[in-house]
């Protein structure tokens, strides 16, 4: 990191830069699978790891190690490891912290694919989980075990927006001898600094904001200490989930413009909630910066930005949100989230299909219940779009 990046914004901009000999001022896309040693002692300091130098674009590349590095300052963490998706972070931090016999409490409407990792396949390998309202502290307290060796919440939540209090989740979990891993993904490091309020791991799919463009698919994770941060490392060069270099060279360029495409996004989500809670044909809207969100007052004190995440339900249930979907035109209908482009999606039939339909209604996740990520579009645009879909429901 250049001398005098101190601030959020200098950071995206020079945290990670590696040096180059034909000074580049960005850092080159080194798109290489092996690199040569200088000498038979260099190669064998590099495997002895006595030396920071590169062998194998598994185990390390400088243009992957430019990303993780300006992550890790984003982060405030002592080191980040990138992969190839963001369910390739979430399986990395499963194998890498857990073992037969641990038992994991989790949030209960975290991302469909990391519960069915957990219960349809780690639970075959020993690993107990409970799922839980972890907005709820008692509820959190309520579901530890003295096995349990992870806490796993993800904050906020999809699809609910639920807020998860993270220094208050770092005690309970570290007096119960556990772990604090967050999925930070829908707050990215630019409105959420999770290490920094006592969680020992963060995870982002930077498929998602981090990147920004809808164009790529990789994961993050950063660590607050070293021994975790070789743990991590070590299950993912084992696993062979890493990042291509070209990936990381790509979500380097999208994650410099996080700052911008964050405050625009936000500021056009709020206007967008706050016309969709005033709509008859809407029954509930849950968008953070909304007083009537549940955890209004502690995502103002957790977070700094309510970021570009909506969800809400329409009075016609089920057939009324098909209706929506089918009919907009200005937003998409797809899954995935952060882009610039504005997405809209069914979590039943898409993010949270595999869910069973009862664990499904358990963490909230009705029939009826759309999801806005909100982009950079103009918000009279966006506004009438809705309106224009909204009416025939």
């Amino acid at each position: 990191m250049k001398a005098g990046a101190r601030g959020f914004d200098s950071k995206l901009v020079h945290s990670g830069a590696q040096d180059d000999a034909h000074g580049s001022v960005v850092t080159p896309i080194y798109q290489t699978s092996t690199f040569a040693f200088e000498s038979a002692a260099h190669g064998a300091e590099c495997f002895a790891g006595k030396t920071d130098g590169y062998i194998y674009t598994r185990l390390g590349n400088p243009t992957i190690r430019a990303l993780e590095d300006c992550v890790a300052a984003l982060e405030e963490g002592c080191g980040a490891v990138a992969t190839s998706s963001g369910m390739g972070a979430v399986t990395t931090a499963y194998l890498a912290l857990l073992k037969g016999g641990d038992h994991v409490v989790s949030t209960a409407s975290v991302y469909g694919p990391s519960r069915i990792l957990m219960e349809g396949h780690l639970a075959g390998f020993g690993v107990a989980s409970t799922y839980a309202d972890t907005s709820d502290l008692d509820a959190m307290r309520h579901a530890l075990r003295p096995e349990t060796r992870m806490v796993y919440v993800e904050t906020p939540s999809n699809p609910l927006m639920q807020i998860t209090d993270l220094f208050a989740a770092a005690e309970l979990a570290h007096a119960n001898g556990a772990l604090l891993v967050v999925d930070s993904t829908f707050a990215s490091p630019y409105l959420q600094r999770p290490l920094a309020l006592g969680a020992d791991v963060v995870l982002h799919s930077v498929t998602k904001f981090i990147n920004g463009h809808a164009d790529v698919v990789g994961g993050i994770l950063a660590a607050r200490d070293a021994s975790l941060l070789q743990k991590l490392r070590k299950m993912m060069t084992l696993t062979g989930c890493n990042m291509d270099p070209h990936q990381a060279f790509l979500v380097h360029r999208g994650l410099k413009t996080l700052s911008l495409r964050m405050e625009r996004a936000q500021a056009t989500a709020g206007r967008v909630a706050h016309w969709l809670e005033a709509r008859p044909e809407v029954d509930w809207v849950r968008y953070i910066g909304l007083p009537s969100h549940p955890q209004h007052e502690l995502a103002a004190r957790q977070m700094s930005g309510p970021g570009a995440m909506i969800s809400f339900e329409l009075k016609g249930g089920l057939a009324a949100g098909e209706s929506l979907m089918n009919r907009v035109k200005l937003a998409t209908l797809a899954v995935s989230l952060g882009g610039v482009e504005t997405l809209i999606e069914h979590p039943a039939s898409m993010t949270h299909s595999g869910v069973a339909p009862k664990e499904r209604a358990q963490a909230g996740i009705s029939d009826g219940l759309v999801r806005l990520s909100v982009g950079i579009e103009d918000a009279d645009d966006l506004v009438e779009d809705l309106r224009q879909a909204l009416e025939p429901a």
